[in-house]
């Protein structure tokens, strides 16, 4: 059983300019009109105007301006209007590219292949999701009472002779157009409750409910305004811990700042108006909480972060005690701190506490002082990405190189062996009960389609359980290989290169560049659709692991974030470089594309190098680097952004700024800024207001879009057609800025 550490993230310049700088944030003295300052050229492609207000704000001394801050008033007749019209905009240029047809049936064809997650057992039933393909949301399985009886007598799930088990929860059935997705679950210990929390339109906010698993029909319970933080349950299934913020008052739900988190018991049959507070902090409003229940059910683990902070505290309350208080453990956040799980009074920790690349430690509840730690499993050169205590064995996810590695070991710390991968690739799983004698996870590469495996913990013989077939795909024909490049100080980093086999090396081949680069994430190898089509198109998929991210530690993650978050820019440019070095491709065959912390890298590396690709894809980024943390949860991200209140931080923050530093007289790669209408994350503003500021310095250049998706948010849950749509739109989008015809 494991207890993973969850934060709140993103699971994605140029010199200061004066009037076309753009910019603000709390406590900076502003001036506001909505006097029109000057009027762009004609474009090349009509954009919809944007009023450019004068907006001013003083930050340690210095002026910026902030001309487009009316589009933060999403819901505003003139926001709306302007919106509207950049999607009729998109939607004319993007319809208008050739070959869209047969990109959606290969789409199509790709996506439709069986995919499964690692069965796990609670009680006597086996649970697991399935998706048939084209499905929008997957399925929630559970397997019968009878099988999963013999399962746990000692026949675990095995080959395709195991009936598929019957329909516990179907979120295709929930909504017409696949918009209602299944975000968190959590199983009572004997198996017979099932409790679930849905999004609506890709929203992060979530509503649980509970399932009877014998019968599928659902209790009256029902729970709301949760985010973050999952749920567990009591052994004795009277009831949940969830984590839940005050319900945001009128029409605030999508904009407004997310603070003190709240850890709550619901006890079943009761209305939530009568849910306990279990836990909270009220010494600041950006802490965020994670609570389990340990698999004997003594004690309740909590851990709090300091909103995105990979530090964190662990407190911990004696169930078996009434009304026993939350008492700290690690009091201090100065580490991290996973929980894997208890063994009688001692804690097993995943930390980087003195071991930048982690090790696992035993606490003793009765003396948990570090000078009574014990060292099970050391530091070593490859990061310990996660740990799980599943059959009395330590299954411990090693990262070597940002890709998978997986040992066994003795709750003592004994090395029992190694559980031998396929090939470079992530593992996802290997989670179980204290009494299970094997355990399941799944594998999968930038090539290689998703499996389930069966490991027997008695000898660590590994069982294919599920693979799928794909269509037309067939993943010998192609490659990854990982290669090593140097940064612009001569740091040595990691990048995937995905292609079919025997491409030539003649710099002429379409590729994307993807990557990260924050947070603590840390990329590994991992199939998609999305990839295998612009593979088979003849594309080449390169993956660079950027500082900011998790593959090396403490230390790599720290050398990209806050004033030196440059670093992971600096990276990203010298993947680019290096791909065009070694002619893979070349500025006119290259896009860069990235994802939420991943679009701020797009926007910012476009900003800094225009010249470095002929497409930049920024998807549901964070643009705006002086106000991120007005909206949402938006606040937590502090901690690996920096603060404007800070004046070192700001000034780096305002360096790289992509809305700041958009500027006139610049020939920009054509770019496609997507976001959802409902992203309660990162609000869709920034894309808004980063939009306007391109169009305006770049009026005549090449095509600066904004694709907003309905009822959609930051990609969590979005159903496949809206994914098959969205990859349709950014692949005709690159081919053509690459001048070729599919």
């Amino acid at each position: 059983m494991v207890f993973f550490h969850a934060h709140w993230r993103f699971v994605m310049v140029g010199a200061l300019v004066s009037c076309g700088a753009l910019a603000m944030v709390t406590g900076a003295a502003s001036t506001a009109a909505t006097t029109t300052v000057g009027t762009p050229a004609a474009p090349a492609l009509p954009y919809p105007p944007a009023r450019r207000e004068i907006q001013v704000d003083d930050y340690h001394g210095v002026k910026v301006a902030d001309p487009y801050r009316w589009l933060e008033d999403i819901d505003s007749p003139e926001t709306r209007a302007w919106v509207s019209a950049q999607g009729a905009l998109s939607r004319q240029f993007l319809d208008s590219i050739a070959g869209r047809e047969s990109m959606t049936q290969r789409l199509r064809d790709l996506w439709n292949f069986e995919r499964w997650t690692p069965p796990i057992r609670h009680g006597a039933n086996w649970f697991y999701t399935h998706n048939d393909g084209l499905q929008n949301q997957p399925v929630v399985f559970v397997i019968s009472e009878r099988e999963a009886q013999d399962a746990a007598a000692g026949a675990p799930l095995s080959g395709k002779s195991d009936p598929p088990g019957r329909v516990l929860l179907d979120p295709n059935t929930l909504s017409a157009d696949g918009t209602v997705a299944l975000r968190e679950t959590a199983v009572s210990a004997d198996g017979r409750l099932f409790a679930y929390a849905l999004s609506e339109a890709g929203s992060d906010w979530q509503v649980w409910r509970v399932r009877e698993v014998s019968t599928g029909k659902d209790l009256p319970d029902t729970v709301e305004w949760s985010k973050a933080g999952g749920g567990s349950w009591r052994k004795d299934g009277s009831g949940f811990y969830y984590t839940a913020f005050d319900p945001p008052t009128n029409d605030a739900a999508l904009k407004a700042a997310n603070e003190y988190h709240k850890l709550y018991f619901h006890r079943l049959g009761t209305p939530q108006s009568d849910d306990e507070l279990i836990y909270t902090r009220t010494d600041d409003p950006g802490w965020f909480l994670q609570a389990n229940v340990t698999e004997d059910g003594r004690y309740l683990i909590v851990q709090a972060s300091l909103g995105t902070d990979i530090r964190n505290t662990v407190l911990v309350q004696d169930l078996a005690r009434p009304h026993a208080p939350v008492v700290p453990v690690i009091p201090n956040a100065t580490a991290t701190y996973d929980v894997v799980d208890v063994v009688g009074t001692t804690l097993i920790v995943r930390t980087d506490d003195a071991a930048p690349r982690h090790r696992i430690v035993a606490i003793d509840l009765a003396n948990p002082g570090p000078r009574h730690w014990r060292t099970l499993i050391a530091e070593s050169a490859d990061t310990i990405e996660s740990a799980s205590l599943v059959g009395g064995q330590l299954l411990v996810h090693r990262l070597k190189d940002a890709h998978s590695a997986v040992q066994r070991y003795s709750p003592e710390g004994k090395l029992l062996g190694t559980i031998e991968l396929p090939g470079l690739g992530s593992v996802t799983g290997l989670d179980g009960r204290a009494d299970d004698t094997h355990s399941y996870y799944g594998f999968s590469g930038f090539a290689t389609p998703p499996s389930v495996y069966r490991v027997d913990l008695a000898d660590g013989k590994v069982e294919l359980w599920r693979s799928p077939q794909l269509r037309g795909f067939v993943a010998a024909d192609y490659d990854t290989r990982q290669v090593f490049y140097k940064s612009k100080d001569g740091t040595r980093v990691p990048l995937f290169i995905t292609a079919r086999q025997g491409t030539k090396l003649d710099g002429a081949n379409p590729t994307i560049l993807y990557a990260y680069g924050g947070f603590n994430v840390s990329v590994t190898p991992s199939f998609s659709p999305v990839v295998a089509a612009w593979v088979q198109m003849g594309g080449v998929y390169a993956v660079a692991n950027l500082r900011g991210g998790g593959e090396y530690g403490r230390a790599w993650h720290e050398a990209g974030m806050k004033t030196h978050k440059q670093n992971a820019f600096d990276d990203f440019i010298a993947a680019a470089e290096y791909l065009t070095a070694a002619h893979w491709t070349k500025p006119g065959r290259l896009a860069i594309r990235g994802g939420s912390n991943g679009g701020l890298l797009i926007g910012a590396v476009e900003q800094q190098r225009p010249d470095l690709a002929a497409a930049a894809i920024a998807q549901v980024g964070v643009l705006d680097m002086l106000r991120f943390r007005q909206f949402t949860v938006g606040k937590a991200w502090e901690s690996d952004y920096g603060s404007v209140d800070n004046a070192d931080e700001f000034r780096a923050l305002h360096r790289y700024s992509p809305y700041h530093n958009a500027r006139a007289g610049v020939n920009y790669p054509a770019t496609l800024i997507m976001t959802g209408d409902h992203d309660d994350r990162v609000f869709p503003a920034h894309s808004f207001k980063f939009a306007a500021a391109m169009q305006n310095a770049d009026p005549r250049g090449e095509p600066i879009l904004l694709r907003v998706e309905t009822r959609a948010g930051h990609g969590q849950g979005m159903p496949t057609a809206k994914l098959i749509d969205e990859v349709v739109d950014m692949y005709a989008f690159i081919f053509k800025a690459f001048g070729i015809s599919t």
